[in-house]
C-alpha cells in the first residue's frame, strides 16, 4: 500500500479518559439520564487509529473538540473531521470509523452526521454524501473486509 502522507504532522494529545468510564443510560424513557456533550463525544473518537499511520485521529489533528456539535435535547450529534491532505484516499474510511464508534457507543436515540470539513478535501461533498447515506453505510458494513479494517481502527492501543 502506498502511503500518500508519509510524514504527517503529529500533535500532542490530551489526557486519556477510559471510555468505559463514560456511562450512558440506555433506558430511553428514563428522565434521570445525564446529557451527552461534545467532550464525551471527543473522548469516544479521539483514540480511533488512523488507517495509514500508527497514530490516532487526535494525534493527527483529524478530529478536534471544537468541530463536534451536540444537541442532547434534540438527540443530535455532528462531527466534522479534517483530513491531513486534500486528496486523502482514507477520508471515507475515517468517517466510517467515527460513525461506527458512535453508533456502538451512543444510545440509539441519536441521529449522527459525519462531515469532512468544507474545503479540506478535493471531494468533500461526495465523501459527505456517502458518509451520511444510511444505505451506503449499511452496505459498507456488510463488506467483511471493510468491517475488519474498521474494527482494527477502533481497537484502542495502550
Amino acid at each position: 500500500m502506498t502511503v500518500l502522507n508519509a510524514n504527517p504532522v503529529v500533535y500532542e494529545v490530551s489526557k486519556k479518559i477510559n471510555i468505559n468510564d463514560i456511562k450512558y443510560n440506555i433506558n430511553e424513557g428514563d428522565e434521570t439520564r445525564e446529557p451527552i456533550d461534545a467532550e464525551e463525544i471527543f473522548e469516544l473518537i479521539r483514540t480511533i487509529n488512523d488507517p495509514e499511520h500508527p497514530l490516532t485521529l487526535e494525534q493527527l489533528n483529524v478530529i478536534r473538540l471544537e468541530s463536534i456539535h451536540v444537541e442532547d435535547s434534540n438527540n443530535y450529534v455532528s462531527v466534522t473531521f479534517f483530513p491531513t491532505i486534500p486528496h486523502c484516499s482514507m477520508a471515507t474510511l475515517i468517517g466510517l470509523c467515527i460513525r461506527v464508534r458512535l453508533l456502538r457507543s451512543l444510545p440509539s436515540r441519536f441521529k449522527i452526521d459525519i462531515f469532512v470539513a468544507e474545503g479540506t478535501h478535493q471531494s468533500d461533498a461526495a465523501v459527505n454524501k456517502q458518509l451520511n447515506d444510511k444505505e451506503r453505510v449499511a452496505a459498507a458494513l456488510e463488506n467483511s473486509h471493510l468491517l475488519k479494517v474498521v474494527n482494527q481502527c477502533l481497537i484502542e492501543k495502550e
